[in-house]
C-alpha cells in the first residue's frame, strides 16, 4: 500500500460535521483514504499502528452516525485513537503525534474538544462514559455516551466493577467491545451480521422492554422465566449472556469492518436508550498485510518503509535496562526453580518473551489486571515461590492497596522489577513513573534500589531476588550508559552507596540514572559523587560523612521531590542536628510533556546542563544569604 494522491473525500473533512454530510455510500471509500493516509503518516512519524487500522470503520461509523461533540465517545488506552484524531481536525498535525509540543499519543481533553476523557492506562472507558451519562440524565440532556473498549481492557477488573453499576442503571449508555482477538468469536459472517441488525432495532427493543414491564409486573415468575428463555435463544448465536446477566442489552459479534452493518447497528442502538451492549470484531493492522500477520510488532513502531514487508532490524547495540532484565530473569529462573515470572499483559514491554518460551508453566500473564498480579504474587510467595512481578512504575500505581496490604505488611518475598521509571518520553505523562520512590518509600519493610548502570542493575535484581521480604529495583526506560554486564550475580551490600569521584566543598548524592549526568557535573565543579544504590534503607553514615566533611550537599533523583530520595536525605540530616545546606534536585512539580527522552530531561533541568545551573544558581542564594 502506498499513499493515495486522491485522498480528496478526507481532505474535505476538517470535522465530523464534514463526515455526516456524506452519503453512506461514500463512506468506504474515506475509509480506504484514511487507513492508507493513517500508514503513511505513523510510517514517517512512528507511533501506534496496527490498533488504529483496525478501527478504522467503527471510528467512520461512530462519528457518522452519533453527534460528536455532544455526544460523548471515550476510547479506553487511546493506542486505536489515531484515526479519531484525524476525523475532529487534527489531520495535519499527525506527522507531530508523540513529538514535543506536537500530538499527544493518546486522546487528551487539553488537546480537542472531541477528546472527551483523557487516557492512556486501560479499563477507565466505560466508568468515565457511566459518569458522562448519568450526569446528561441529571440534566435531562438528550447526550448518548459510548464507550470503546478492547478486549484487553476488558481483561481490568475496573471494567467489570463499571459494567455491575451501570446495568442496574438506566443511563443511557452504550459499551463497544472492540474484539480483535479472532479466536473468541468465531461466529461472524452474514447471519450475525442480520441478526445484530434485526436485535438492535426499534421494534425488537419495544416488544423486549414492553412484554417485560407487563410480565414484570403482572406474572414475576413468567418473567423470570421469558427472561431466561430470551437470554438462552440469544445465547445460542451469540456470546452475550454474561452482559445480559450484568443488565445490558447484548447485540453481535459484528463485523467491525462492515460499513453498511455498523452505520445500521449503531443507528438503531442510538435510537434505543438504557445499558446497551455491542460487539464488534475487528483485525489489528486491517488493509497492511504485514500489520495483519505480526499485530504485535507493529503494535508501536518507529520510522519504516511501508512498501516493504518487514520493520527494519535493529543494529545490535548496549543493551537496554529491559533487555538486562529479561535476560537476568532467565539466567535466575534457571538457577533458582522457586523464580516465578508475573506480568500485567506487559510480555514484551517488560522483556519476557524468552522467559515464556523457555519457562512456560513458571510465567503468569495475569492480562491488564495490576492489582490481580500483586496479590497473586503475594499468594505464590506464601507457598514458598519467589515471585518476580515485572511492571511498569506507572502501571504499579494501580496496585498501591496490593502492594502495602497483600505484600509489604505481610513482609513477602517479592521482587518488583520496574521498569519506565522516571520520565518515559513520546508516551507523555500518562505513562511516566515519577512518584515510584516517593510511594515506596513511605512503606515499612521494603528493599528499594535503583541501579546506574546495566551491571549494576543485574546485581541488583539477584540482590533484590535473594532478599528475604519484598523489594524493588526500578530502571529507565532505554539504554543505560553502556557498561558490560557481567555474567556473574553478587549480592550488594545492603543499604551501602558507593564513592564513585572524591572531590571538595560538594557532594552530590545521586540515585539511579542521575548518576551519569551527575559524574558530568561533578568533573565540571570538582565535586565528590555519590552513587547512593538504595533508596531504602539509606545510607546514613555516609550522608552524615559527606555533610560534614562538605560545605553543601546536592541530592539528585528522577522522581518527583515531595516524598523522594532527597527527603529522605534531609530526614537523615535533621535527626542527626546537621545544619550543612542541601539542595534537592528532582523532577518539578508539574507533569512533564512528551519529546525524547533527552528532550524531557531537559526540560525537567535533569540533564548535565540542568543540574549544573540548579548547584550554580544556589550557591549564589547561599553567598548572598550569608
Amino acid at each position: 500500500m502506498t499513499q493515495s494522491n486522491t485522498t480528496s473525500l478526507l481532505n474535505s473533512i476538517t470535522d465530523p460535521r464534514d463526515l455526516r454530510a456524506l452519503s453512506e455510500e461514500q463512506l468506504p471509500v474515506v475509509a480506504e483514504e484514511l487507513r492508507d493516509y493513517l500508514l503513511h503518516t505513523v510510517s514517517q512519524s512512528g507511533g501506534h499502528l496496527a490498533a488504529g487500522l483496525g478501527t478504522v470503520e467503527l471510528t467512520i461509523a461512530l462519528h457518522y452516525v452519533f453527534n460528536t461533540p455532544n455526544d460523548k465517545i471515550v476510547w479506553d488506552v487511546g493506542h486505536q485513537a489515531y484515526p479519531h484524531k484525524i476525523l475532529t481536525g487534527r489531520r495535519e498535525q499527525m506527522p507531530t503525534i508523540r513529538k514535543k509540543d506536537g500530538l499527544s499519543a493518546f486522546p487528551s481533553r487539553d488537546e480537542s474538544v472531541y477528546d472527551t476523557f483523557g487516557v492512556g492506562h486501560s479499563s477507565t472507558s466505560i466508568s468515565a462514559a457511566l459518569g458522562m451519562a448519568i450526569a446528561a440524565g441529571l440534566e435531562k440532556k438528550d447526550i448518548h455516551a459510548v464507550a470503546i473498549i478492547g478486549d484487553g481492557g476488558l481483561t481490568g477488573g475496573m471494567a467489570f466493577e463499571a459494567l455491575n453499576h451501570a446495568g442496574a442503571l438506566d443511563a443511557n449508555l452504550l459499551v463497544i467491545l472492540n474484539d480483535n482477538e479472532m479466536s473468541i468469536s468465531p461466529n461472524v459472517g452474514a447471519m450475525n451480521n442480520y441478526l445484530a441488525k434485526l436485535l438492535s432495532g426499534r421494534f425488537y427493543s419495544t416488544i423486549r422492554q414492553g412484554s417485560k414491564e407487563l410480565l414484570k409486573d403482572r406474572m414475576p415468575t413468567v418473567w423470570e422465566l421469558a427472561r431466561r428463555a430470551e437470554e438462552h435463544v440469544k445465547g445460542m448465536v451469540a456470546p452475550g449472556t454474561l452482559f445480559e446477566e450484568l443488565g445490558f442489552n447484548y447485540i453481535g459479534p459484528i463485523d467491525g469492518h462492515d460499513m453498511d452493518t455498523l452505520v445500521t447497528t449503531l443507528r438503531n442502538l442510538r435510537n434505543t436508550n438504557g445499558p446497551r451492549f455491542l460487539h464488534v470484531v475487528t483485525r489489528k493492522g486491517k488493509g497492511y498485510l504485514p500489520a495483519e500477520k505480526d499485530p504485535v510488532a507493529y503494535h508501536g513502531v518507529g520510522t519504516f518503509d511501508p512498501s516493504k514487508d518487514h520493520l527494519p532490524k535493529a543494529k545490535p547495540t548496549t543493551p537496554t535496562y529491559t533487555e538486562v532484565f529479561g535476560s537476568w530473569l532467565c539466567d535466575m529462573a534457571e538457577k533458582d526453580s522457586r523464580l516465578l515470572g508475573v506480568t500485567p499483559a506487559m510480555r514484551e514491554g517488560s522483556g519476557l518473551v524468552e522467559f515464556e518460551q523457555r519457562f512456560p508453566d513458571r510465567y503468569y500473564d495475569v492480562g491488564i489486571a495490576e492489582q490481580h498480579a500483586v496479590t497473586l504474587a503475594a499468594g505464590q510467595a506464601c507457598e514458598g515461590f519467589k515471585p518476580v512481578v515485572a511492571i511498569y512504575s506507572t502501571f504499579l500505581q494501580r496496585a498501591y492497596d496490593q502492594l502495602i496490604h497483600d505484600v509489604v505488611l505481610q513482609g513477602l518475598p517479592v521482587l518488583f522489577a520496574i521498569d519506565r521509571a522516571g520520565l518515559v518520553g513520546p508516551d507523555g505523562p500518562t505513562h511516566a513513573g515519577s512518584f515510584d520512590f516517593s510511594y515506596l518509600r513511605c512503606l515499612p519493610n521494603i528493599l528499594i534500589m535503583a541501579p546506574a548502570d546495566e551491571n549494576e542493575c543485574r546485581q541488583m535484581l539477584y540482590t533484590g531476588f535473594m532478599h528475604d521480604g519484598p523489594a524493588a529495583v526500578r530502571y529507565p526506560r532505554g539504554k543505560g550508559p553502556g557498561v558490560a554486564v557481567d555474567d556473574t550475580m553478587s549480592l550488594l551490600p545492603i543499604g551501602k552507596a558507593e564513592i564513585r569521584r572524591k572531590g571538595q566543598s560538594i557532594a552530590i548524592l545521586a540515585f539511579g540514572s542521575m548518576v551519569t549526568p551527575a559524574l558530568q557535573v561533578g568533573e565540571t565543579l570538582n565535586a565528590t559523587v555519590v552513587n547512593m544504590r538504595f533508596v531504602k534503607p539509606l545510607d546514613e553514615a555516609l550522608i552524615l560523612e559527606m555533610a560534614r566533611t562538605h560545605d553543601l550537599v546536592v541530592t539528585v533523583e528522577e522522581n518527583a521531590l515531595p516524598g523522594g530520595a532527597g527527603n529522605g536525605v534531609n530526614e537523615v540530616l535533621n535527626a542527626a542536628l546537621l545544619h550543612t545546606p542541601l539542595l534537592t534536585i528532582g523532577l518539578p512539580d508539574r507533569f512533564i510533556e512528551q519529546g525524547t527522552r533527552e528532550e524531557v530531561l531537559k526540560d525537567a533541568g535533569l540533564d548535565a546542563e540542568g543540574l549544573l545551573a540548579a548547584i550554580e544558581a544556589f550557591k549564589a542564594r547561599l553567598k548572598s544569604h550569608h
